[in-house]
């Protein structure tokens, strides 16, 4: 398997360059080709970066939705453009990946990682904040499973108020 790093980074790069130029989604697919000849001297990993940019680019309005919720302070126009499609990338891989493919902390690591290599000086705990607050309200599937020889104290629900 060749670096997924990379190729997450050439499609944060991809991402940019779409959102900061205006460029058509039906031309996304050659613009990230672009990207892929520049960057990836090994083309393996092509499929997944595919596979990722569509994602992003179709639900893009879904998650600028959860992004706006997960930050009410921030409008999405407001964020920075790189930590915008940091949070794109990252929380199209946390919601809609294959959790056996990508598990959800390592789409949030690899989301920080990318905010520290491209983001500004706040970038990397903006990114950890608003993915870390998205993957507590979603929970974490199979969590149950892992704990259970550990004792759970049970809540009752007029204690939560």
């Amino acid at each position: 398997m060749a670096n997924r790093h990379l190729s997450r980074s050439i499609v944060l790069q991809s991402l940019f360059e779409w959102d900061l130029n205006s460029i058509e989604k039906s031309a996304m697919s050659e613009t990230l080709m672009r990207n892929v000849e520049e960057f990836a001297q090994n083309k393996s990993d092509t499929p997944f970066m595919e596979k990722l940019l569509d994602g992003v680019l179709q639900k893009q309005t879904e998650l600028d939705l959860i992004i706006e919720k997960a930050a009410p302070e921030w409008p999405i126009d407001r964020i920075a453009p790189v930590d915008r499609n940091i949070l794109r990338l990252g929380l199209y891989e946390l919601l809609f990946s294959d959790r056996k493919e990508v598990p959800a902390k390592v789409a949030i690591n690899e989301a920080i990682e990318l905010a520290k290599q491209f983001g500004g000086e706040n970038s990397s705990r903006f990114v950890n904040g608003v993915l870390g607050a998205v993957y507590k309200e979603i929970g974490e599937a199979g969590k149950e499973e892992s704990s259970k020889n550990k004792k759970k104290r049970e809540i009752p629900f007029d204690e939560m108020e």
